[in-house]
């Protein structure tokens, strides 16, 4: 049975060939040979039936692949690379060529196939839309943004004309929106497509309520009538109008909807009253479109009382007597009393609290009158209620759009005042949750969190924080770009969401504060979720991807025409740490007097270094840097934009001796076609001018893992220098006071390796105990981990050479710190609880049953008795732990970075 749409139009197989079947062709075609045929062989018949309409209606890429396998012989579309190369274009940013008035796509065999199929239709021109402001001003709404269609530059005003228009329901005439375009330079900015320039695609709108008004009333008119035929009282009824644009550009027509907020006062704009009772309010949908609702206030909240029994809500009905009906709390049905008074009428509904605490949302509370529409109760000028039930809190508040919401929950620190003091950032609210959180924490969503001193005085809270210089072990760094969000952690263990106070909404400072090159705003994003926004302040040639792109296609091709300059460039991580053997070769290059240039790459202001230049990672500078430096050291892969020159040295520390398998020996790196990782680490190899081992066991793996045929030093790790150096007990010391380490008790390190096919398991799987000082250092590609109560969390500590001089034993499992901590002589635990599960995913290059320095453990229990009795542990595996040292690490001596800089620089 086939779905036909309007106009004959086969819905089911145009919604089918443009989104799930198209995706699975997409992906089939990736896949090999193999999956080819099968694919072509399958879809043949289907084709066949669909109609020639269908195709012609669908986006050119998956139109020129219909084509393409309905005509062309099967060894050509499976042995071949012909459905190879129209996935990969159509994967590249939007390409299009104009010819007469027409627009068509640069996709292959354009030369050879009819230009109908290449022509960009209705499906190819849907609008990016984004809206930066929404505001009233003089009555009228105002609207800001930018609308343009990828891959077609807007450069100027000419033949450029855009109409924002608003549809209402079925046959209200349009509103047509006065709009004019605008200079908005930072949709270039944002833009996904290199090469284009939508300067000019900004625009502005204003409305008048009016063009609204005697619509809806027309609609109202006709409803009415409608109800009286019916015998029915008339209704006031919302109307909603959908947000379209409209426009022209260079000879190409498209319609969409406006879509897309941006963050802050733009998500809840503020609604009209154009007459009591009646509101004209811009809303959004849950897929982010704009609608204008013109909505009368059918039933307003006008009272609360509340005690630990029950919840009492009165709501008027405007100038309507009913004596009958019911409410609704969300989904579900609740008795209320309907009483007629001079205003209309007054409704009385009652929950009971032991019941509502038991809820996990929030609910909107409707009105259904007898025989009338259900109406949603707004907040309108009742204020909102917050009540303290025990450790929970009831709270009647208004929504963005001021629908009345009732919900239970633990008790909320809800923020009423943000005031900045030059670079800090100062939060008071009310936290009446007398056994509650002292301290909030600031969460990234990459799970990285720092944790601030909360300061209560009776219900009020006070919480001070510099977002440029937060403490991270004793060291002052700025919070990283992206978005911090705000909780506390209830003394049961229960995270509790910060919210904002909706009165101080309308006042809230959400402007950026600049401190140190980087940008700092505190902003309510999903109406009251108050959210610290972080990025670095870039130039404006240097954003987004139309700015990488000239930096990659442009300037960094000209700099390496330049001659060389004598400096060295160091990177760790990308620019993210100060740490490894970068680090060390780096140290002992200013310990010996050498006053070269030295440059650090920094990425997101990760640290500050003393004797180098720091430059920001993706900065102009930064390309200058990596193509005109005559050294550059580094730990890991450089940017895939980096080719080495021919007198250019890189040295490749690597991060450590690998225990499981890398490069090349990875499952997924033998797979057949290569994956794309593959073809960067062979560019990526073919740059490196010497690699550093730590042992000829080493040597071999990673000559065969990286396929590498230069220069090896096997000089021991240059990280390891410090667990041997003559200073490594005042060392060791300080490090144990920054993080607030015991003198009494031993410390164990545990620093498991990332699990490919588990990598958002945050849990900890060795327990702390009162006879060790547990420190937990996941890896970085691992999710944050759930540091369990006693533990101090070492994830983020920048460099785990300083850790390895602290602990008094590691317990680790396939990570390379084992390599690294025999260096020191003390005791290993290999907690291998997944041993049999990650050789057979990942693979290992070494037995541990048999050649790890230390017992191999599957239990957190059994880690905990090796623990109780580890100077016993130890010396029944003394003789394996040398052997293991002999083969693994023997060169870590407290001389490797010496080595490694006479080599080089001698």
């Amino acid at each position: 049975m086939r779905a036909v749409g309007r106009g004959g139009l086969d819905a089911f197989d145009a919604g089918a060939l443009s989104g799930p079947l198209g995706a699975r062709m997409d992906h089939a075609i990736k896949k090999g040979a193999a999956r080819r045929r099968e694919l072509v062989e399958l879809l043949r018949p289907y084709l066949a039936q669909v109609s020639p309409r269908v195709k012609r209606e669908l986006p050119v890429a998956r139109r020129l692949l219909v084509h393409l396998i309905e005509t062309r012989g099967d060894e050509e579309l499976v042995e071949g690379e012909t459905l190879v190369k129209v996935v990969t274009a159509a994967a590249e940013p939007s390409k299009r060529i104009r010819k007469g008035l027409r627009w068509y796509a640069d996709l292959p065999f354009r030369d050879e196939l009819p230009a109908p199929l290449f022509r960009l239709r209705k499906a190819d021109l849907v609008p990016v839309t984004h809206i930066e402001d929404i505001h009233w001003k003089d009555g009228r709404l105002h609207v800001h943004g930018h609308a343009y269609l990828a891959g077609l530059s807007v450069r100027s005003r000419r033949f450029n004309w855009a109409t924002v228009v608003l549809r209402g329901p079925r046959w209200l005439p349009p509103v047509r929106l006065r709009t004019r375009r605008v200079y908005a330079p930072e949709a270039t900015h944002g833009a996904r497509e290199p090469g284009c320039n939508y300067d000019w695609s900004g625009f502005t709108a204003e409305l008048s309520p009016w063009s609204l008004r005697w619509r809806a009333s027309a609609r109202a008119v006709v409803s009415g009538v409608r109800r009286l035929l019916r015998r029915r009282m008339a209704v006031p009824e919302t109307t909603t109008w959908r947000a379209e644009i409209v426009f022209w550009s260079r000879g190409a027509r498209a319609i969409g909807l406006l879509r897309g907020a941006a963050l802050g006062r733009t998500e809840r704009p503020a609604g009209l009253e154009i007459r009591p009772g009646w509101w004209v309010r811009p809303v959004w949908t849950s897929d982010r479109a704009l609608q204008v609702v013109l909505q009368p206030n059918r039933a307003e909240l006008v009272g609360v009382d509340v005690d630990t029994e029950r919840l009492e809500l009165r709501v008027m009905l405007p100038g309507r007597s009913v004596a009958k009906g019911h409410a609704r709390l969300g989904g579900h049905r609740i008795a209320a009393d309907f009483t007629p008074v001079p205003e209309g009428t007054l409704v009385v509904v009652q929950l009971a609290v032991p019941s509502l605490v038991n809820e996990k949302d929030g609910r909107r509370l409707w009105v259904e009158p007898k025989g009338d529409p259900a109406a949603s109760v707004m907040l309108s000028s009742a204020g909102e209620t917050r009540a303290v039930v025990g450790d929970r809190e009831i709270t009647v508040l208004g929504d963005r759009r001021d629908r009345v919401v009732v919900s239970a929950h633990r008790i909320r620190p809800v923020i009423h005042s943000v005031v900045w003091e030059d670079a800090t950032l100062i939060l008071r609210g009310k936290y009446p949750d007398k056994a509650g959180a002292t301290h909030l924490s600031l969460r990234h969503r990459s799970g990285l969190m720092y944790t601030l001193p909360m300061a209560r005085t009776g219900d009020d809270f006070e919480v001070r924080l510099t977002p440029s210089a937060m403490d991270r072990f004793g060291e002052a760094v700025p919070l990283a770009s992206g978005t911090w969000t705000m909780s506390v952690r209830h003394p049961s263990g229960e995270i509790v969401p910060v919210r904002m106070e909706h009165t101080a909404l309308p006042g809230l400072d959400e402007d950026p504060r600049t401190v140190g090159g980087r940008s700092y705003r505190l902003v309510s994003t999903r109406f009251d979720v108050p959210v610290v926004m972080v990025e670095e302040v870039r130039p404006a040639d240097e954003k987004g991807v139309a700015g990488n792109h000239q930096l990659r296609r442009v300037f960094y091709p000209a700099q390496r025409t330049q001659p060389l300059r004598e400096a060295t460039v160091y990177v760790v991580n990308d620019g993210r740490l100060y740490a490894d053997s970068v680090r060390a070769v780096f140290e002992e290059r200013l310990r010996r007097g050498d006053d070269g240039e030295h440059i650090w790459i920094v990425k997101d202001g990760a640290f500050e270094v003393a004797g180098a230049t720091l430059i920001r990672a993706g900065s102009r500078e930064h390309y200058e840097a990596l193509a005109r430096s005559r050294h550059i050291v580094t730990n890991s892969f450089l940017p895939t934009w980096f080719r080495a020159r021919d007198d250019q040295v890189v040295v490749q520390t690597w991060h450590g001796t690998p225990a499981k398998h890398i490069g090349n020996d990875q499952p997924h790196m033998r797979r057949d076609p290569r994956p794309p990782v593959w073809y960067r680490q062979a560019a990526e190899v073919r740059g490196w001018d010497l690699l550093l081992s730590q042992s000829p066991w080493a040597t071999k793996v990673l000559r065969r893992a990286f396929n590498y045929q230069g220069e090896i030093l096997e000089s021991g790790l240059p990280r390891n220098d410090v667990l041997s150096s003559p200073d490594r007990a005042e060392r060791a010391a300080e490090i144990r006071r920054r993080l607030g380490l015991r003198e009494d008790r031993p410390v164990v390190l545990y620093a498991p390796t990332w699990r490919d096919y588990d990598r958002k398991n945050a849990s900890v799987k060795l327990p702390a105990a009162d006879f060790f000082q547990l420190l937990v250092r996941f890896h970085p590609m691992q999710a944050m981990p759930n540091v369990p109560a006693g533990a101090i969390d070492v994830t983020t500590y920048p460099d785990t050479a300083d850790l390895l001089l602290v602990a008094d034993v590691l317990v680790t499992d396939y990570s390379s710190s084992m390599f690294d901590f025999v260096a020191t002589g003390k005791p290993v635990l290999v907690f291998a609880y997944d041993l049999d599960k990650y050789a057979a995913k990942r693979g290992l290059y070494l037995d541990l049953r048999e050649q790890a320095p230390g017992p191999v453990l599957s239990t957190g229990a059994e880690v905990v008795a090796a623990l109780r009795d580890i100077e016993a542990v130890a010396a029944s595996h003394a003789d394996r732990y040398e052997a293991f040292r002999a083969t693994f690490a023997p060169r870590d001596d407290g001389k490797a970075t010496a080595r490694v800089v006479d080599h080089i620089w001698g």
